[in-house]
């Protein structure tokens, strides 16, 4: 996922966790708030009950690459964050691409023109 597309600074994941509407499934959390940029910004984290180093970096970078072809598809002026499960470091990308859209679908973020 392009830089352009990342939630980078604290002051944004508080701003969108203390504020924002959450949404969730037994693989990922998805914390949803409306933004005065007009792209989407996405941010990932994986807390310690995912796991170690090794596992909490794995399921970040499923996240990213999930979320990526997501991206042209979701509508203008929302920051995301996306919060890792335990289970998530184990699921396919396939798997977790489906949940994401799922979650996306719920959110009223994303167009319809992607039914899968």
């Amino acid at each position: 996922m392009q830089r352009k597309f990342r939630l980078t600074r604290s002051t944004d994941f508080k701003r969108v966790r203390r504020t924002g509407k959450s949404y969730a499934h037994p693989f990922v959390v998805l914390v949803v708030q409306t933004s005065e940029a007009q792209r989407v910004r996405v941010g990932v984290t994986a807390g310690r009950s995912v796991g170690g180093a090794v596992q909490r970096n794995r399921a970040k970078r499923l996240l990213r690459e999930a979320m990526r072809p997501l991206l042209p598809d979701l509508f203008p002026g929302w920051d995301l964050i996306l919060i890792a499960r335990p289970a998530l470091p184990s699921k396919s990308l396939q798997e977790i691409r489906r949940v994401l859209t799922s979650l996306l679908r719920r959110a009223q973020i994303i167009s319809l023109s992607n039914e899968s």
